[in-house]
């Protein structure tokens, strides 16, 4: 494995920015400590700052040379409305909030090459540095976009990356075309008659509806689509009634969310979803509402971009450590908005196993989204070597020339 020797030397550094970034973790657009800490942190390494771009966010340029390259690299900012259940020093001091997803870590990688670019400044061209906020449900990176980041800040590629519980330290994973899912927020209002539970007769039920139009659901993705085209229905909600148990209710609505690795099966879901509900309900005299609202799109890496990331990958951790074919997955990334915008990569570091949180760790698992999650500081080094590699590799070559802009 090769880190770059300045960024091995810096990690005492890093790491203490991770834990205090780990024990003030923040919301998604709340992020002004945070903020402002890697304000005042590249800023002192003498890198240009911007902030406001998606309320929260922060841009920092680094320019070197005259070359007219750049390149755009990006780590999320905030954190998750969790309790931690971990115990060691480092542990969030912010009830209620937690860094579960490794958010800390991202920021900490991308904040150890900025050190590392702005002291050597061995390259040439332009490296902007994108911390984005309100990754979790808050799409601050479509906001980001939308306020124009590309338009103040230009790049010809834009790269992301993320700790992947389970996978060894010192392993990459990448793979060109969808790498995460889209998504879509799913809401089913069933509207009947209420009356008394002992005379149903008289009463149009929509707890009754709601049960057969949630059993139904489930044959859009066994019967409609390719059994080789990932999607999911994941209905995780069901109100009705009240306190009393002798009424039948007027309304039942069920709630969930919708997956797919593209939107044109997400939109054919959404159009199923609208025949199923509302055949279902006229056969029980009962009127309905679908709200089926695409949040976010699919992560979609561009093959140029795949290919130039994993060669800069297996020239640090070696080839058999780096698969160009990994699994893709349907949990969403907002960062599939900068990818619309522009060519560019998303990627995996293995963050191990969970044995880097010692005694102090929590009774859970640690992987993302749990209580007892941590970022494993082992792979800080590596994330920031990657960083600094590639953003160094990309300013030099003639890699995307073609998607350059003018």
């Amino acid at each position: 494995m090769k880190i770059i020797p300045e960024i091995a030397a810096a990690q005492d550094e890093i790491r203490a920015i991770r834990h205090w970034m780990h024990a003030h973790p923040e919301l998604g657009f709340e992020e002004a400590e945070t903020g402002d800490l890697i304000a005042k942190t590249l800023a002192g390494w003498g890198i240009e700052i911007h902030r406001g771009l998606g309320r929260t966010g922060v841009v920092g340029v680094l320019r070197a040379g005259n070359g007219g390259r750049s390149i755009g690299l990006r780590a999320d900012m905030d954190a998750l409305p969790i309790e931690e259940l971990n115990t060691f020093s480092h542990r969030s001091q912010n009830p209620g909030k937690m860094h579960a997803c490794g958010h800390d870590g991202h920021m900490a990688m991308l904040l150890g090459a900025a050190r590392y670019l702005s002291q050597t400044r061995d390259f040439n061209g332009t490296i902007v540095f994108i911390f984005s906020p309100a990754e979790e449900a808050g799409n601050g990176a479509k906001l980001m976009v939308d306020q124009g980041l590309f338009d103040f800040f230009p790049v010809d590629a834009v790269f992301g990356l993320h700790n992947f519980p389970g996978m060894p330290v010192g392993s990459f994973g990448i793979r060109p075309g969808s790498i995460l899912g889209a998504s879509c927020d799913l809401r089913i209002v069933v509207k009947g008659v209420d009356g008394h539970a002992c005379y149903p007769h008289e009463c149009k039920d929509p707890i009754f509806t709601a049960v057969q139009v949630y059993n139904a659901l489930q044959g859009i993705i066994t019967r409609n689509k390719p059994p080789l085209d990932p999607a999911v229905i994941s209905l995780t909600q069901f109100q009705a009634g009240g306190i009393a148990n002798n009424v039948v209710p007027a309304v039942a609505t069920l709630g969930g969310t919708v997956r797919a690795m593209t939107v044109a099966t997400l939109e054919m879901i959404g159009a199923r979803l609208r025949t199923v509900v509302d055949n279902i309900a006229a056969a029980q005299d009962c009127a309905t509402e679908l709200h089926f609202d695409i949040e976010c799109p699919p992560t979609v890496n561009t093959p140029d971009e795949v290919r130039f990331a994993a060669n800069v990958m297996r020239s640090i951790v070696g080839d058999r450590n780096v698969n160009e074919d990994v699994e893709p997955d349907l949990g969403v990334e907002d960062f599939a908005f900068m990818l619309q915008a522009r060519p560019g990569a998303y990627a995996y570091l293995g963050n191990g196993n969970g044995e880097h949180r010692g005694s102090g760790a929590g009774p859970g698992p640690c992987v993302v989204h749990n209580a007892s999650f941590d970022f494993n500081d082992d792979i800080l080094g590596i994330g920031s070597t990657y960083w600094a590699e590639l953003a160094r590799g990309w300013l030099r070559s003639n890699a995307g020339a073609e998607n350059r802009l003018d």
